[in-house]
């Protein structure tokens, strides 16, 4: 009895949650289930570690505690019940730099606890240099997402100007950790050169790269938990931290893989150069063709004779709070007898993952979402595509034009099925800023509104053939 009450029980117990959890959310079905899972065993190491701990704690520090575990939870709860499904990647990015930040503070306050001992200076540390980019480069992420910062800022050679500090900071960090001293003045010197370095590591980056950004950033924040972890000897701690650290990382590799960027790029700022607005030297001038305006009428009466529909979804349906229209008008196209399914690229959206969360929302069924590899063999055989709110994603200048930003990225070759149907309020380009040559394909109709709106038309005019 008296073991199963014992700390190191719960956190086994707790990190066999995390793990289950983790393996849940692979799936839309079971995603839901094993958030809370993980959540209840977070909660049980939490209450372990308070009330089990062996060590005399003043009763003043049980109040602070217990006091910032229902301030944090109230305002967590707060937020997450209140925030729009746009709004979803800001607050991962805003979530994120939290945990970065509580790993950095660690390492603050540990620092002089283990002042000549080597490994426990060198945990320390690298905790306190990789929480604090988290930190700060995902409030720029934030910043970024938000609409703060619209365009990426980059210093002359910038590239150049962040290899340097990231070089400078191993090498003060690795003297910190040899000499074994004990300042302060060194130790909060690293820290803000840490914060700086975050800063200056997400704020070159052009928004249609986010995704990415946030991926790596998640992955750093895992680190520097398992980091402090491995400090206190805490198993559930470390478990935790490796858990979203290498889920972080296989997560970082899958979208480098989506946007055909290599790691090395991305954790040394080199890409997403040239994704400001109109780089790629393509304008609504410079574009051959013309565009296609349709209606309502016009698309319900191609949907209702046509056999096998492929749905695009895009930041742009989520932005209308659509998702349950379309959900709606993908039931209502297959009570016709009309093959439906969603195509879903990697980083549609501003985070990964963001249309499966936005279309599970909806209860989607999971098998109508086709992944890209999958799904672009089938555009040929398609009647019609339709893209609601996506841009870059299925832009043709990412295999046709080797000056644009996005040139050698995977996109969903929409541009290959027979009839193509646009949903977007106006012209203007994407996340990346670039021109998109599907809207001048001669298959192409534009069909302009606010997606929910045109959707509910379309809807009404469906159920009246």
């Amino acid at each position: 009895m008296k073991y199963i009450f014992s700390l190191e029980f719960i956190y086994l117990v707790a990190s066999i949650t995390y793990i289950l959890g983790l393996k849940m959310l692979g799936k839309p079905g079971t995603a839901r289930k094993g958030n809370l899972i993980a959540a209840a065993g977070m909660t049980l190491a939490i209450f372990g570690t308070i009330f089990l701990y062996q060590g005399k704690v003043p009763t003043y520090i049980y109040v602070l505690i217990g006091t910032a575990i229902v301030i944090g939870s109230i305002i967590g709860w707060m937020i997450a019940k209140k925030v729009a499904m746009t709004k979803m990647p800001e607050l991962v990015s805003l979530f994120n730099g939290m945990g970065g930040a509580s790993a950095a503070l660690i390492g603050l306050i540990e620092f002089e606890h283990y002042t000549g001992k080597m490994l426990s200076t060198t945990t320390i540390v690298a905790g306190i240099i990789i929480g604090s980019v988290s930190f700060s480069g995902s409030m720029i992420a934030w910043a970024k997402l938000n609409g703060t910062l619209k365009n990426p800022i980059r210093l002359p050679k910038y590239n150049l100007i962040n290899n340097l500090v990231i070089i400078g900071l191993i090498v003060f960090a690795g003297f910190m950790t040899w000499s074994g001293t004990s300042s302060q003045v060194y130790l909060y010197l690293l820290f803000f050169a840490a914060l700086a370095y975050g800063i200056m590591l997400v704020i070159p980056i052009g928004g249609a790269d986010m995704p990415v950004v946030i991926s790596l950033l998640n992955s750093f924040t895992g680190l520097a938990a398992a980091l402090g972890g491995f400090l206190y000897g805490n198993m559930v701690m470390l478990t935790g931290g490796i858990l979203v650290g290498s889920a972080g990382t296989i997560l970082t590799f899958a979208m480098c893989d989506a946007m055909n960027r290599s790691l090395v790029s991305v954790i040394f700022g080199s890409f997403g150069q040239g994704s400001s607005e109109g780089s790629d030297g393509l304008t609504s001038e410079t574009m051959t063709g013309s565009i296609k305006k349709t209606t309502v009428s016009d698309v319900a009466i191609l949907m209702n004779y046509s056999q096998r529909i492929i749905i695009v979804p895009g930041y742009g349906l989520a932005v209308a709070q659509a998702q349950h229209a379309i959900h709606e008008l993908e039931q209502l196209l297959v009570s016709k007898g009309i093959d439906v399914k969603y195509a879903i690229h990697p980083v549609a959206g501003r985070m990964p993952g963001h249309m499966n969360v936005l279309l599970a929302e909806t209860n989607v069924d999971y098998d109508k979402l086709a992944e890209m590899e999958d799904v672009n063999p089938e555009f040929k055989n398609t009647d019609v595509v339709f893209v609601v709110g996506a841009n870059d994603v299925v832009n043709p200048a990412a295999h046709t034009n080797p000056s644009s930003p996005i040139f050698g990225m995977p996109i969903l070759e929409v541009e290959n099925a027979k009839n193509i149907i646009v949903n977007k309020r106006s012209m203007n380009p994407g996340y990346a800023g670039i021109e998109n040559e599907l809207f001048y394909n001669q298959k192409t109709s534009m069909l302009f509104g606010d997606a929910k709106a045109v959707i509910q038309s379309l809807i009404a005019e469906l159920k009246g053939m």
